[in-house]
């Protein structure tokens, strides 16, 4: 009887370790994109002067804009 409660207890304790890493990877992961966000308004320049436009600065805060909204 003992043996099984301990079983139980250690599967219990082990799910718990589980979601409880995953929620916190999450929430880590979340602060890490939002303090280092993987582009910048350099990077959209040169992609928008590659794609053959020249971007002016409103346009730029637009894509900025809008990628910070897609992200929350």
């Amino acid at each position: 009887m003992h043996i099984g409660l301990g079983i139980v207890l250690i599967i219990v304790a082990l799910l718990a370790g589980l979601v409880g890493g995953f929620f916190f990877a999450r929430k880590q992961f979340e602060k890490q994109m939002r303090e280092n966000p993987p582009i910048n308004e350099d990077m959209i320049r040169m992609m928008m002067s590659q794609m053959g436009r020249t971007p002016s600065q409103k346009q730029v805060n637009q894509v900025m804009k809008q990628m910070k909204s897609n992200m929350k």
